[in-house]
């Protein structure tokens, strides 16, 4: 298959009211312990300070800003020390790449699904865990796919390094996503093995900007050593795609070795698919699908293996709601949640303005989603609707 064609075939598919889950038994007791599924508790905020997202996405980042951001972390980056990213304490190695957290989080933790270059969400979500009881004090866990698909893809890169800057060490992390590992450097070109791939375009169309090539050879080294997956102690798995599939769970149980690059690879690329029961491995494509009973049997895998693991929140699949728990992961529940505020131009149905989302870590439960009402005014003010979205955006 050449390089085109495998491109093509892992194109992406296209005031706080609180509302409580569906009615059902009571919330498991803390741990792994599995219980009937009810889906999330949602949270509606509608009272963001609007006028300060607004200034936040409009001012763009000065060269001067972007440049000394760049700096600090090529700096972090060079000689291979810590970077300094939540959770990386409880690597086993340097080139551990699976954590397992062996210790209860504490604080609170705060999840943001895909971004795909779109800054008005990402500060949306970053006011409301900023104002939330102990939000200073709050870890963020990037689930991936910060570009592609949207016209703040570098601004939106350099917000995330600049948080991970600027916060203590260990308040911020990004577990890698399809988008993110695709992007590598090679003869003097970036290149992409995913579609759309508009950010790796506009790198390449930047010979002459001022710090572009550095942003995106920097994403290439940052991306090689973020993880691909949390295990926290509570059951939780946290990860862009998937789990590793049927097919690899006898060498795996045989090898324990979670950072294998095929089980690597399903944590990153690996699609849930809603209904089925199971999913046939289909190692031609690296974004096949897994069915909730292939995830029930990685979770008895995992707890065998002393990674006990009941639920999990990941991105990766687009959808309108920019969020969902579908109802047949009734044993072990999955929730997937997107951090986007516009119809991308690969979603063909739904409408244009769409309600982006963060959620926060609930102890031995799903995550509690809280969805951001941002007005339809505003997304289509910074987002018009059938402008060029070519990833690069405007900076100065």
């Amino acid at each position: 298959m050449s390089d085109e064609q495998s491109r093509a075939a892992e194109t992406e598919p296209a005031g706080e009211h609180v509302r409580p889950a569906e009615p059902g038994p009571p919330a498991p007791p803390a741990g792994p312990a599995t219980a009937p599924h009810t889906g999330p508790c949602v949270v509606e905020v509608r009272d963001l300070d609007w006028d300060a997202l607004r200034r936040a996405v409009t001012a763009p980042f000065s060269d001067a800003r972007a440049e000394a951001i760049l700096a600090r972390m090529e700096d972090r980056l060079a000689g291979g020390a810590p970077l300094g990213l939540a959770f990386e304490e409880h690597a086993a190695s340097p080139a551990d790449r699976a954590l397992q957290v062996s210790a209860d989080p504490g604080e609170p933790v705060w999840f943001i699904g895909d971004v795909h270059g779109d800054l008005l969400a990402l500060e949306a979500g970053l006011q409301q865990i900023a104002r939330a009881e102990g939000g200073a004090r709050a870890r963020i866990v990037f689930l991936g796919d910060l570009f592609d698909d949207g016209p703040h893809a570098p601004q939106v890169v350099l917000r995330v390094f600049e948080l991970i800057l600027e916060r203590a060490p260990g308040q911020v992390t990004v577990v890698a996503g399809n988008h993110d590992e695709a992007l590598h450097y090679a003869d003097g070109r970036f290149h992409s093995s995913v579609l759309p791939s508009d950010f790796t375009d506009w790198l390449n169309a930047q010979p002459e900007h001022p710090w572009a090539t550095r942003l995106g050879r920097l994403i290439v080294d940052f991306f090689q050593r973020a993880p691909r997956a949390l295990f926290l102690p509570d059951g939780l798995l946290v990860a862009h795609g998937g789990v590793p599939h049927t097919d690899l769970h006898p060498e795996l149980e045989a090898t324990g070795d979670w950072n294998d690059p095929r089980v690597l690879q399903d944590f990153v690329w690996l699609r849930a698919h809603p209904r089925a029961r199971k999913r046939l491995p289909n190692r031609t494509t690296r974004g096949s699908e897994f069915g909730r009973q292939d995830f029930e049997a990685f979770c008895e895998l995992a707890t065998r293996l002393g990674r006990p693991v009941a639920r999990m929140v990941r991105g990766h699949d687009h959808v309108e709601e920019r969020f969902a728990a579908f109802p047949a992961y009734e044993t072990n529940p999955v929730l997937t949640i997107n951090a986007m505020s516009h119809r991308l131009p690969r979603e063909v149905f739904g409408p244009y303005e769409r309600v982006p989302v963060v959620a926060r870590w609930v102890r031995g439960e799903l995550p509690e989603v809280h969805r951001l009402f941002i007005p339809p005014a505003l997304v289509r003010e910074v987002y018009p609707e059938g402008a060029d979205e070519s990833g690069g955006g405007a900076a100065e």
